[in-house]
């Protein structure tokens, strides 16, 4: 699954599952520009592939804001000619239940994880339309789609993750560009570590395979979708969650 020769942006590259995406698409080749909301975040995981002998680039930028993203995207084509590939991953959390959750714990949920979305794959699809060549991968989340207490907005966030790639897959299908879904179920990252053991253990007792999954095996699959075996492959939701969720 060589990706030599094509150039990556992956949002919310820092740490957990879009460092593992960035690095991994970097391993086959691309260039890979990397965000995160710090400078530092954004340096630390491109400076890893540069020392692996790899290309990236660090761009702070928050997806929310649309000239960020517009700043986002000219600077990966000044920096290496193009973009190839997009990895819309970047995400927040603020979790609480329906009738106690504020107005803009649901707002910056929103705007971050779904707007945030719209507004990478709206810059991307420019490039990539007038290129008649693109691969879309949206990261959106199991319990988008089966839901979860507590945490309305994100469910939401991440179910209209999975509208927004049905659509845009239909729009840009003809221009050879493919967009899909990833949609991971309970994975160790920095933020379930700090999960209790009593916690991790009722998860694992939800989950098939009796296990919580990696950052790896979710860069793997976005690693197939982007790649030329998935050439084929639009408008589909690929969930990465041990059976979770069917």
């Amino acid at each position: 699954m060589s990706l030599n020769g094509q150039v990556a942006v992956v949002t919310g590259a820092s740490r957990g599952i879009g460092r593992a995406i960035a690095l991994k698409l970097a391993a086959q080749g691309a260039a890979v520009v990397v965000t995160a909301t710090s400078v530092q975040g954004a340096a630390k995981t491109a400076d890893e592939i540069v020392a692996a002998g790899g290309k990236a680039l660090a761009v702070k930028v928050d997806v929310s804001v649309v000239a960020e993203v517009e700043s986002l995207f000219k600077q990966s084509v000044e920096a290496f000619g193009k973009v190839d590939i997009l990895v819309n991953n970047a995400g927040i959390t603020k979790d609480g239940l329906l009738l106690r959750m504020k107005e803009e714990d649901w707002d910056a949920v929103l705007d971050v994880n779904l707007k945030g979305c719209f507004n990478c794959t709206r810059e991307a699809a420019k490039l990539m339309s007038k290129a008649r060549f693109g691969r879309i991968v949206n990261v959106s989340s199991v319990v988008g789609e089966m839901g979860n207490p507590g945490q309305a907005n994100y469910c939401a966030s991440k179910a209209g993750m999975i509208g927004l790639t049905k659509s845009v897959a239909r729009e840009l299908a003809k221009r050879n560009v493919t967009v899909n879904a990833v949609t991971p179920g309970f994975i160790e990252t920095d933020m379930t570590s700090e999960l209790s053991e009593k916690t991790k253990e009722s998860l694992q007792e939800q989950i098939p395979m009796g296990r919580l999954g990696s950052a790896d095996d979710i860069a793997g699959a976005v690693l197939f979708l982007v790649s030329d075996a998935a050439a084929y492959v639009t408008g589909h939701v690929l969930s990465v969650n041990g059976g979770m969720y069917m």
